[in-house]
């Protein structure tokens, strides 16, 4: 869309999804021709915008405890209208870490910390369901 002849990053999916291609052409005449479209795809890059600046900020200034933290919380849904779904997807410990920008070990440790202190509830190596309980928020929140 903004005339990036590079591609700059990748994505990678934890669930199963479809993605459709769609070109630069036809996005522009959508947004044009569809207002309803274009208010729906002005406020996905504003939040888009504000998840990346708080992703940032998360790197920077917290510790790899808080944004393991954070990113349990946000893959349960923690924040976002309608109640949160305690029950993520399947993720491992090595995903988990390439997320943090940290090691699978250190991700394990902290993990079990906070199953042990009930923050979280789930079966060694994400093999099984993985369960997040609010106080895990509270944590964060009160630290």
């Amino acid at each position: 869309m903004v005339g990036q002849a590079l591609r700059m990053m990748t994505a990678s999916a934890i669930t199963d999804c479809t993605l459709l291609r769609i070109e630069k052409a036809a996005m522009v005449a959508a947004l044009h021709k569809r207002h309803d479209f274009s208010e729906f795809f002005i406020a996905y890059v504003l939040s888009r915008s504000i998840r990346l600046e708080a992703d940032l900020i998360d790197q920077l200034f917290n510790s790899t405890e808080k944004r393991l933290a954070r990113i349990l919380l946000l893959l349960a849904h923690y924040g976002k209208e309608g109640q949160p779904q305690r029950i993520v997807p399947k993720v491992g410990h090595e995903t988990l870490a390439q997320m943090l920008g940290t090691t699978r070990p250190q991700v394990s440790h902290f993990m079990n910390k906070f199953r042990k202190l009930g923050f979280i509830e789930y079966t060694g190596r994400l093999k099984g369901r993985l369960e997040v309980h609010s106080s895990l928020l509270n944590m964060i929140l009160h630290e």
